[in-house]
């Protein structure tokens, strides 16, 4: 049971298990993520077979955003740990039929399943859940507000390149102001102490984005990318959000103006790690021969990260 009861009677989620956003999450909680999430990297990518600790257990992907990374690694990295899983879309639901977020979970609980997989676009979706069901649950993105097992995937790429994160530099470039990557990544990486330097139009960063700083680390805007091409640790390049009208504040040079052309990529140091969410609009924020640089993209190496990453934060929610 993932409820205990208060004194007065209310119920109270038991701390640890549901993985909802990084903000505020304890730094020694991340590392310890981070560390697990390593350590399951060489069975994440199949080169030594996983221990079968979540052999029995059911866990549902309620995904009624579309989605090929994070769902297909979720599916993955539950098949590895021995549990049995069950995808449902909004297509293929009674969402279609008007069945809101939380009955559909709901219902979906009672069938037994041990944890919740939740994608939305419901802003706080993920933890409106976890308030109506007893399961664990996981946010695997909703809305604007956050991603926290990209962010896991990202800071384990990074750590993997550039060892300890404390003091790094790293900007994150493109339509901030709708990614839940941006914000959860940003949040991930000022608490491991980096530095985070936001870069985007000033249309698609939002006023004040620097305040989300809440650890040792920090954050500072640019609209000028040129001006930091140089001086950074790592860059993640971020997808232009057509379907959240983010075309409405992006010119029609912003490839010159913002993307990670050939010309950019050799201004940056040796060895810079380039990363990307994906899905990447390849000639719009990065140039085809930039993404497929097997020296400095991680592009492929954050999609390996993903499937360890969420093969820990399943074994957090659910191997008790």
């Amino acid at each position: 049971m993932r409820l205990i009861q208060r004194t007065n009677g209310t119920e109270l989620s038991s701390p640890g298990r549901d993985f909802l956003a990084i903000e505020g999450l304890p730094a020694s909680e991340l590392r310890r993520l981070l560390d697990h999430a390593e350590a399951l990297l060489p069975a994440a990518v199949g080169d030594v077979r996983a221990e079968a600790r979540l052999a029995g257990r059911v866990v549902a992907n309620l995904f009624f955003e579309d989605s090929t990374r994070t769902r297909v690694s979720f599916e993955i990295a539950a098949k590895r740990l021995g549990a049995d899983i069950v995808n449902l879309g909004a297509s293929g639901s009674s969402a279609s039929k008007g069945e809101t977020l939380v009955d559909t979970a709901r219902n979906i609980e009672a069938m037994g399943v041990d944890a919740i997989v939740v994608r939305t676009a419901i802003s706080g979706g993920a933890a409106l859940v976890a308030r109506h069901v007893e399961c664990p649950v996981i946010n695997a993105g909703d809305g604007r507000h956050e991603h926290p097992t990209q962010a896991l995937l990202d800071a384990l790429a990074l750590r993997i390149r550039l060892g300890d994160l404390t003091g790094k530099r790293v900007a994150i470039v493109g339509d901030i102001a709708n990614s839940r990557v941006a914000r959860s990544a940003t949040h991930a990486l000022v608490t491991l102490g980096s530095h985070v330097v936001v870069v985007g139009p000033p249309a698609l960063v939002p006023v004040g984005f620097e305040e989300l700083a809440t650890g040792p680390g920090s954050i500072t805007i640019s609209h000028d990318i040129d001006s930091i091409i140089g001086d950074i640790d790592a860059i993640m390049m971020l997808r232009v959000q057509m379907e959240r009208a983010a075309g409405n504040g992006i010119a029609p040079d912003y490839r010159s103006t913002y993307g990670l052309t050939a010309v950019r990529r050799n201004k940056l140091r040796p060895g810079t790690p380039i990363l990307h969410p994906g899905p990447v609009n390849r000639g719009v924020e990065i140039d085809d021969i930039v993404a497929d640089d097997n020296r400095d993209s991680v592009i492929l190496a954050q999609v390996s990260c993903g499937v360890a990453a969420r093969m820990a934060v399943l074994l957090r929610a659910i191997d008790r």
